[in-house]
């Protein structure tokens, strides 16, 4: 992967943008107010074409070629494979017969080498031959894709489930998959997405065994032999072992129950131990020209036999050290291997790769300094990079503490991103160590650098289509945005989410997201921007049914609700009341009234179902609240109604009912009336009447000029009225 090429200074970094459909939308990456998807007009969606005949050169599974010899002894890539043969036939003919097979076994038992000698042997057994896919850090729907991309040609297309599931359920193949670490949904799905074809995956130590009836078959990968062992040891060691060396090697062999990475770590131990007698042998030759002795020392004329003579004098490592070699092997690193490997602690045990050293830590042969990482056992090449083995961050991050080696990193690979001449290809390999730059930037209290970095990155990782990396990107640079109280920014990335969202077919979490971006930039931002999060709001309410925020679901039919229905004039309508303005109290009063009559008559239609051209099932004159019971019918849709029936000469300012029995009106108050308004109770199974007795002195309710006065009685409601800011009325109902 190399890096930009050109003038740095005068071409700068430019916004990422284009186009992708996913399924049925075009999204549209970079607009002035982000991402934007929208309907895919009729013949811009793809057509996949499959792909037959193409060798995977193995670009995403198993150990790199050697870059160059070691100085003693040979890589493990090197090496044919150990003890394995019966495992590579047993579960190469599984994957003839059809059959899935899952690898378990210890960290370090050579899960991902069986994997490759199977992946290399299966060659031909399947139409379409094998794939080959890297699981780190994917998601279920981010394999699935992946694995339509290596048998389908259509770039920029990522189709949704139902039509990824029809485009694989054709493909025959055998998929290979490294560091499979999805949950069992995910599994499931992806396994059901290409019923031909048969999975060959390797799961992470300590995975729960597969229930009974799976499709998945676990096959267990033991350590190797006592002699396997010994043998490995030599090879990589370069030389024969000693009798002290091989009773070392099988008290280790015991201990670790034949683990291969174990004894790959053992024999860089013993080359480092080898370094250490050369070292000696050295100073013993030049001990005359160096210190000038007078007294001559005899030695032995077979140089084998002062080397012997002099390793005996340097202890092997002790058996803890050898059970738990990484510390150990990590000080005997040189210098630009171990600032590699400090880089590598900060981003979480990712390491970039080698055009990028030079810039990050100024190592010049990037190369040889990963090489040296994976010679000792302390590091891994998959998925097109590196990556510390499992347990070596754990383990190491104590005794090297990566400082401010991180420093810088988001500011370099924010330039790369948005470089002219990376492709987006490039960075899609990259994006793990991406997400770790973020981290580490964020573990060290950056929080600037790590939203400057997500901006110019997520772009980028949604055209790339790694989805599962830019939700990553995207909450940390939310998280970064609300640290920093940048509302403009919180909202750019909650509208990114709720694209991503929409896009994955989430569409409560679309509304949501989006909803949120509209809000903030509507309170903190130009009102102009956010038209791109409007037509995707509308899209969603438009083409699905949704709910806005607060709104929740009718009850299913046949259920009786219980209703609390509470009328009240709003808050804005007492402001003008005491501002004095009583032509306009009056005015929004009147139209408070109106509006709460026609609520009670559609929430009346709408429970009690009733018909409005049928007969009214209150007769005039009721004064009675209908508690929820229907006497002895027991009918299910009667309507709890409210009613108040004036007596024979009502004025026209006394309350009076609405059609659906909402009271729809409140005397105002005169001067000098007391009292207080109480609400009509109610008990279950018996009518309750509204009743309030005016004060001595007072009439129940105001009149007009020339207007009779009311008669109070017994069938007829009176009011007390209760001076109040603004003209309001209340009932409550409830069965």
């Amino acid at each position: 992967m190399g890096q930009p090429t050109g003038d740095f200074a005068q071409e700068g970094v430019r916004p990422r943008t284009g186009e992708v459909v996913s399924g049925d939308l075009l999204l549209a990456v970079g607009g002035p107010d982000g991402s934007e998807a929208r309907p895919c007009p009729d013949g811009w969606r793809p057509e996949p074409r499959r792909i037959r005949g193409r060798r995977q050169d193995r670009p995403e599974l198993g150990p790199s070629p050697a870059v160059g010899p070691l100085a003693l002894g040979g890589a493990p890539e090197d090496l044919p494979l150990l003890d394995r043969a019966e495992d590579v036939s047993r579960v190469v003919a599984l994957l003839a017969e059809g059959r899935s097979v899952r690898l378990v076994g210890q960290a370090g038992s050579g899960r991902s080498t069986l994997l490759a000698a199977v992946a290399d042997a299966a060659d031909g057994i399947a139409p379409d031959g094998v794939v080959r896919l890297s699981g780190h850090h994917r998601t279920g729907p981010d394999l699935q894709q992946d694995l339509f991309a290596a048998t389908h040609h259509a770039p920029g297309f990522r189709p949704d489930p139902r039509t990824l599931s029809g485009l694989l359920a054709r493909v025959g193949a055998v998929v290979v998959i490294d560091d499979l670490d999805v949950d069992d949904r995910e599994l499931d799905e992806l396994l059901a997405a290409a019923p031909e074809c048969a999975f060959l995956v390797s799961a992470p130590p300590g995975s729960p065994a597969m229930p009974p009836g799976a499709r998945l078959e676990d096959h267990l990968v033991a350590g190797l032999s006592r002699s396997a062992c010994l043998s490995l040891v030599g090879r990589l060691a370069g030389r024969q072992l000693d009798d002290s060396e091989r009773a070392w090697a099988v008290d280790l062999w015991f201990e670790s129950e034949g683990l291969p990475l174990r004894f790959v770590q053992a024999a860089a131990l013993l080359r480092q131990r080898d370094l250490a007698v050369d070292t000696l042998v050295a100073a013993q030759e030049d001990r005359h020209h160096v210190f000038g002795l007078v007294k001559e020392i005899e030695e032995p004329d077979d140089p084998a036999v002062l080397e012997g003579e002099l390793r005996r004098t340097v202890p092997l490592p002790t058996v803890a050290e050898s059970a738990a070699p990484a510390v150990r092997l990590a000080e005997g690193l040189s210098e630009p291997a171990q600032a590699v490997l400090r880089l590598a602690l900060a981003f979480g045990g990712e390491c970039p790769t080698a055009p990028h050293l030079p810039a990050l830590i100024d190592v010049g042969l990037g190369e040889s300094a990963l090489r040296e990482l994976v010679d000792v056992g302390l590091a891994v090449s998959i998925g097109g990079h590196h990556r510390l083995t499992t347990g070596a961050t754990e383990l190491l991050a104590p005794r090297f503490d990566p400082g401010t080696v991180a420093y810088g990193a988001a500011e370099h690979f924010s330039w790369w991103v948005g470089h002219g001449s990376v492709t987006i290809e490039q960075i899609a390999a990259e994006a793990e160590v991406v997400v770790g730059a973020l981290v580490a930037d964020r573990e060290a209290g950056r929080p600037e650098a790590v939203l400057r970095l997500a901006r110019a990155a997520a772009p980028a990782l949604a055209l790339s289509l790694r989805w599962g990396a830019w939700e990553r990107v995207l909450k940390l640079g939310l998280e970064a945005a609300r640290v920093l109280r940048v509302a403009v920014e919180e909202a750019w990335f909650h509208h990114e989410l709720g694209v991503l969202a929409l896009c994955t077919g989430a569409d409560q979490r679309a509304l949501a997201e989006l909803e949120s971006a509209v809000a903030l930039r509507a309170a903190f931002g130009d009102p102009r921007t956010g038209a791109a999060g409007r037509r995707m709001l509308d899209l969603l309410r438009a083409g699905t049914r949704q709910l806005t925020a607060g709104e929740q679901e009718l009850p299913p039919v046949g259920r009786r609700p219980v209703i609390r229905v509470i009328a009240q004039v709003p808050q804005r309508f007492r402001s003008i009341r005491r501002s004095g303005d009583t032509r306009r109290t009056v005015i929004a009063a009147a139209a408070a009234v109106v509006a709460l009559g026609v609520l009670g008559t559609a929430v009346g239609l709408t429970v009690g179902g009733g018909d409005p051209a049928g007969p009214s099932t209150i007769g005039p004159g009721s004064s009675s609240v209908d508690s929820g019971s229907t006497g002895g019918d027991g009918g299910a849709g009667t309507l709890p109604v409210a009613t108040t029936s004036p007596g024979p000469s009502a004025p026209s300012e006394s309350p009076v009912a609405s059609p659906s029995g909402t009271a729809t009106g409140e005397a105002p108050a005169q001067p000098g009336a007391t009292g207080t308004k109480k609400p009509a109770s109610t008990k279950p199974g018996s009518t309750a009447t509204t009743r309030t007795t005016p004060p001595t002195g007072t009439t129940s309710s105001s009149t007009r000029p020339g207007s009779p006065s009311p008669v109070p009685s017994s069938s007829s409601p009176t009011t007390d009225p209760s001076p109040s800011d603004s003209p309001s009325a209340s009932v409550s109902v409830s069965p």
